[in-house]
């Protein structure tokens, strides 16, 4: 404003200056004139007079539009462009006309213009990059005001804000109606109070959240706070999965091996008298270093499926064969708990057949789980082993069940009972075990393309359903009687 105030004034002392030197040439042109006799004709002197005005008043308005065209609309366009990129137009350019003052400052604001241009183009840019991260992060970020109202936040702190926040009438909302969630408060004023960085660990209902929240400034003042909020709990419970494997495997291991070495320092000190102890210590020992050999085995197994080592030697396996075999070789040991175990085929034993499966795989697979269901079992109740061919709609698939009326499987304790090393409720930790069985069973039915799953109640037992594809050109196997 100053610069146009400034220009439009120098304009009109150049009018007047104009205006002033050709009257004064007027003057000094009509001099010789003035000073004939004064009795001529006045008509003369007065056309004269009007031919000098005439000619001033031209020469006066060729001056001013010429200045006008040099100055003003240069800086008319000036206010125009200046104008347009005010409202966001930043491509808008000034016309150079000339290469004085004012063609310097026309190229000047073109330059402005540009990097003006460019500056905010490398804004958005860093603007949208940064969005991008946020919004792909499966970590929740969330900023604070320094009185706990919220500024921004990615699609996963949003979906902590909903859950976690709600807005204390006592508070006034910023833009997006949030403030600080509860569980978060105690953090928010310790990072403001204190200036300092907080890392730490919630537990909020049934999950585990890693928060670290930091101070953030601007010019050296306190501004608010962003953090960083990550859901742990599957590692939180790995770790509580790993230091109960550590201390089952020790108790495994040291149970057998203390065993070990007492009877047979029994029997290196000659205590066995007869025969009949010597038989019995030995027993011992051999009953306990098969236990030891399983559990070492177990870990093998495991470690290998996992690791996609170990090979499956894939055939054509009668299912009903194997089923039958696995009543017999649990039919024993189901006496002596005086367990009643049942098998119960739905289908026409023709039907059981798959096509490419690991016997010895798939009878671990059923050995593990009819273990599980008579360790877990009280005397006179019943198990049952069931297998039937269905059609689903990814087509035919085996399924087998194994259901117990045991003691049941806690509902928090349903989702974790696969995983490795994981040993469910206190009444199924008397029963020992290293919690290695059904991890095995889910990837050697994984291994063959299939599904393994639970149904429990406490009190009323379980049913574990293993369901694996079948091939349309299953052959026949010849029905038994």
């Amino acid at each position: 404003m100053w610069l146009w105030k400034s220009v439009v004034g120098k304009l009109w002392s150049t009018i007047i200056l104009l205006v002033a030197l050709v009257l004064a040439l007027l003057g000094a042109f009509l001099l010789p004139y003035i000073d004939m006799e004064f009795t001529q004709n006045s008509s003369e002197i007065k056309h004269l007079f009007i031919i000098v005005c005439i000619i001033g008043f031209s020469l006066t308005t060729f001056f001013a539009l010429f200045l006008s065209f040099k100055i003003t609309r240069p800086l008319v366009e000036l206010k125009r462009a200046a104008s347009k990129i005010a409202m966001g137009e930043y491509r808008t350019k000034v016309n150079i006309r000339s290469s004085d003052e004012i063609g310097e400052l026309a190229q000047a604001f073109n330059q402005m213009g540009e990097k003006l241009e460019s500056t905010i183009t490398d804004l958005n840019y860093e603007k949208e990059h940064l969005s991008g991260v946020l919004a792909s992060m499966t970590d929740a970020v969330i900023t604070f005001r320094a009185n706990g109202e919220i500024i921004s936040f990615n699609p996963q702190g949003e979906h902590i804000i909903e859950s976690w926040g709600t807005i204390d009438a006592n508070e006034k909302p910023n833009h997006y109606g949030k403030i600080l969630p509860m569980p978060l408060q105690h953090i928010f004023e310790t990072v403001v109070d204190d200036e300092k960085e907080v890392a730490t660990q919630l537990n909020v209902g049934t999950k585990v959240w890693s928060v670290v929240m930091t101070p953030l400034y601007t010019a050296g003042t306190l501004r608010g706070a962003v953090a960083v909020l990550r859901d742990v709990t599957q590692e939180v419970n790995m770790e509580k999965m790993r230091r109960l494997f550590v201390a089952n495997v020790s108790h495994e291991l040291r149970t057998p091996l203390s065993m070990l070495q007492g009877y047979t320092e029994a029997l290196l000190d000659g205590i066995a008298s007869t025969p009949e102890e010597r038989d019995e210590l030995v027993q011992v020992i051999h009953d306990e270093s098969l236990r030891m050999g399983r559990l070492v085995q177990d870990l093998l197994d495991l470690a290998g499926i996992e690791a996609g080592h170990l090979a499956f030697n894939k055939t054509k396996v009668d299912v009903y064969a194997l089923l039958q075999r696995m009543v017999r070789k649990f039919a024993g040991l189901a006496r002596e708990a005086e367990i009643d175990l049942k098998l119960e085929v739905n289908s026409n034993p023709v039907l059981l057949v798959l096509q490419n499966a690991d016997e010895d795989r798939m009878e671990q697979v059923l050995t593990n789980l009819l273990d599980n269901a008579i360790r877990h079992t009280p005397s006179g109740k019943k198990i049952y082993l069931r297998a039937e061919r269905r059609t689903e709609e990814k087509g035919d698939v085996l399924m087998i069940e194994i259901e117990d009326h045991g003691y049941g499987i806690p509902e928090e304790d349903v989702p974790y009972v696969f995983d490795r090393f994981y040993k469910a409720d206190k009444s199924r930790k008397r029963a020992g075990g290293t919690g290695l069985g059904l991890a095995i069973v889910k990837n050697i039915v994984e291994a063959h393309e299939g599904t393994v799953s639970l149904r429990s109640k406490i009190g009323q037992g379980t049913t574990f359903t293993v369901k694996l594809p079948v091939a349309t050109a299953d052959a026949s196997v010849e029905k038994r009687r």
